[in-house]
């Protein structure tokens, strides 16, 4: 067995110590993580240190990385017992992460194959956290059934964002990892999922398959197919198949688009990096807006909003920000082959990739990028007739056209190419929820 397997295994054991607050109560659990902080501060030599040490804590010859986990466990248990967050939710993303970090431990021992290493870590940190929030609701209530949807979602998307917070951050950031994913599943966990453990179970499998799709055919890293199947997930079981489907197809064709005519591109200086495969930055960009419009409509379905606002708002502001996010993509992967861009704040002739550089060919590739999301949500949402879907392509066209300026002004001096994308999908969606709701006044 090697160090980090041993060391990964102790942590996972320590975690396992967080049972001790739904077992005896909040103050043998406080008791407990004392213990491990006196010990942790005190062994400063020796083999026990050696095995339990990260790279860093040689220096002053002290545990930190163990110390900081066991506060992060911490903090995360005094918002359980003092907060909103369910004991459940709180013992389940402690063994989320310390069995979810064994197992990928033992996988990586005996291979460095990226995907493997990525599905033991989400394998293990699922089974954990379904167990650890099972056996706490078990002690009570004595019932778990009705809550096992509930309970397969969080932890699902618990593992999920775990395991890409450890792709994009160092090994020892495990506290970091524990105190995002706590907070998720304290949102999450207030919009319950409305099907059932089997349809989620179904929904994982789909994204999980779709994601390595994308990954196998060289469209996504490994951040990035995460990414993607955490927001196919929150997506699917949130708002539902038809708003996954729209999602879907923005990545299909915008992860297409981009190995259209590589090699021309890469001639030009223009290709996407990593061979056109897209990272979780990119894929975050584009799709935040849309997760945010899926967590509102969810929100607002469940009136836990105030002023209850009418959930299509965020389904039209899901469909718009979607549209800008298609309409940019195929405007840039299909443009960027032409040689003749134009400054869009000047409309003076720029070279090819040069931000807010724009053709008329790429302005044609976004419109029929935006009128195909309209037309998928025009088929699938009974919200969406003939105007909504108008709307939506015109949506899409203004965040394209707010992107390009953007980019021509800001990128680069005070925007990435992520804080871009951001603001055009978010300016697509506003324009799109703005005009249905003007729509709906004036008619």
């Amino acid at each position: 067995m090697t160090q980090p397997v041993r060391r990964a295994a102790v942590f996972a054991a320590l975690c396992t110590l967080s049972l001790a607050v739904p077992l005896f109560g909040p103050v043998v659990g406080a008791t407990v993580a004392t213990v491990a902080l006196v010990g942790a501060f005190a062994v400063t030599d020796g083999p026990l240190f050696e095995l339990l040490a990260y790279p860093g804590d040689y220096e002053d010859r002290r545990l930190y990385g163990l110390i900081t986990f066991v506060l992060a466990g911490v903090a995360l248990g005094l918002v359980a017992v003092a907060g909103s967050l369910s004991i459940a939710i709180f013992v389940g993303t402690v063994l989320l992460v310390g069995y979810g970090n064994l197992a990928e431990q033992l996988v990586r021992s005996v291979t460095d194959d990226d995907v493997l290493v990525v599905t033991g870590f989400c394998l293990a940190a699922t089974a954990a956290a379904v167990a650890g929030q099972v056996v706490t609701l078990w002690l009570a209530n004595g019932v778990v059934g009705a809550a096992l949807p509930s309970v397969l979602f969080l932890a699902a998307s618990g593992a999920l964002l775990a395991a890409l917070l450890r792709d994009v951050l160092l090994l020892y950031d495990d506290p970091i990892v524990m105190l995002s994913v706590g907070l998720l599943l304290w949102l999450l966990a207030e919009l319950e999922p409305a099907i059932g453990a089997t349809e989620i179970a179904l929904a994982l499998a789909v994204t999980v398959a779709l994601g390595y799709a994308s990954y196998a055919l060289g469209t996504a890293s490994v951040a990035g197919m995460l990414t993607g199947v955490l927001l196919g997930l929150v997506t699917i079981v949130l708002g539902g198949y038809g708003w996954f489907v729209v999602l879907i197809a923005f990545f299909a064709i915008g992860g297409l688009s981009t190995k259209f005519r590589y090699d021309r591109k890469e001639e030009l200086g223009v290709a996407e990096d990593n061979d056109g495969a897209r990272g979780s930055g990119n894929v975050l960009g584009n799709a935040a807006v849309a997760l945010a419009a899926v967590l509102g409509y969810a929100a607002s379905s469940a009136t836990l909003l105030p002023g209850d606002p009418d959930p299509a708002l965020f389904l039209f502001a899901f469909a718009g920000s979607v549209s800008t996010a298609m309409s940019d993509t195929l405007s840039s992967e299909i443009g960027s082959i032409f040689e003749t861009p134009r400054l869009i704040t000047t409309l003076e002739p720029v070279e090819p990739g040069t931000d807010g550089g724009v053709t008329w060919q790429g302005g044609l590739a976004g419109l029929v990028g935006g009128a195909i999301v309209a037309a998928i949500s025009y088929a699938l949402f009974p919200e969406v007739d003939a105007l909504g879907a108008t709307i939506i392509v015109a949506a899409g066209f203004v965040g394209m056209i707010v992107d390009s300026i953007l980019g021509a002004t800001l990128e680069g001096s005070l925007l990435g190419n992520q804080g871009v994308n951001f603001l055009a999908t978010l300016s697509g969606a506003l324009v799109c929820a703005l005009l249905v709701l003007s729509s709906a006044i004036l008619g």
